[in-house]
């Protein structure tokens, strides 16, 4: 990175970093208990860090996407992987899916719970558990081949 962009990243860096400095001065001169019993103080103090913290957070995720879409369209053999790897998932997600069970959750005694009859929501939660247990699995296998190759070459 050459020298401008360093000082510019840099300035920003420590913009942030005092912004973020004064919500936390703000908050510690008022005490946790005032935040806590005054409705009007935690709205005047807070509100505006939550709202600071939301957009850090938005931002960081809008300008991640934009540079790894930059970067996959000046490297097009790495954009073939990253379809090849979302392909694969995508493939793992309707195996998942196919799979699932769309019936009603039921508590220990088995009677269906609040808002858990049967229906897509419910295929979907058991789709979306069964996709953990299958990409945890592949993790598994993946970190278990690995340790065996370590212990293999020494």
């Amino acid at each position: 990175m050459d020298d401008k962009k360093s000082k510019i990243l840099t300035y920003v860096t420590g913009l942030i970093g005092l912004i973020g400095f004064y919500f936390f001065v703000r908050i510690v001169m008022e005490g946790d208990d005032a935040i806590k019993e005054d409705g009007a103080l935690q709205a005047s103090i807070l509100s505006p860090f939550i709202s600071f913290s939301i957009f850090l957070l938005i931002a960081t995720a809008v300008i991640s996407l934009v540079f790894s879409m930059l970067n996959l369209t000046k490297h097009p053999d790495v954009f073939k992987r990253t379809l090849m790897g979302v392909a694969a998932m995508a493939v793992l997600l309707v195996v998942a899916y196919v799979f699932a069970s769309g019936d009603a959750v039921t508590d220990a005694m088995g009677k269906v719970i609040k808002d858990g009859e049967a229906g897509s929501v419910s295929k979907w939660v058991s789709a979306l558990i069964n996709y953990s247990f299958i990409l945890g699995a592949i993790g598994l296998v993946f970190f278990l081949f690995d340790f065996v190759k370590s212990l293999v070459k020494n």
